[in-house]
């Protein structure tokens, strides 16, 4: 596949009403990388387009108790038609008990859109 086209798409600066859904998470700071990375294999076979993630300090509230901890932020980018699939993935296969899960409607470029799509498509086929 070509980068700079699909289908016939042309490279585009401008930002249509093309959706794109943005799903952020966070998993174990103590997670070694090819953990992570595994992990993030397993979200691309359930309709993923892309997994970017990064090590991060992160504080919060657990049980009454302000929390400081290293983890790992999970950017998962996917089409809107993934999103059930992928959700249900991470809803069953995440190891934290409450894990965050954040689901955003971003608009993107055309060119990009289609490939978030011609990704899910793929996976739904397999």
């Amino acid at each position: 596949m070509n980068i700079t086209s699909i289908e016939g798409l042309k490279p585009s600066s401008r930002f249509m009403s093309d959706e794109l859904l943005v799903v952020l998470t966070t998993l174990p700071g103590e997670w070694e990388e090819y953990r992570v990375g595994s992990f993030a294999q397993h979200l691309l076979e359930s309709g993923a387009a892309c997994v970017e993630y990064s090590s991060i300090q992160s504080i919060y509230k657990w049980e009454g108790e302000i929390i400081s901890s290293k983890e790992w932020k999970l950017e998962i980018k996917l089409a809107p038609l993934s999103k059930n699939l992928l959700l249900r993935t991470l809803n069953e296969c995440h190891p934290y008990d409450v894990p965050q899960l954040v689901c955003l409607s971003a608009e993107t470029s055309e060119l990009y859109s289609s490939w978030a799509s011609h990704q899910s498509a793929s996976q739904t086929k397999n």
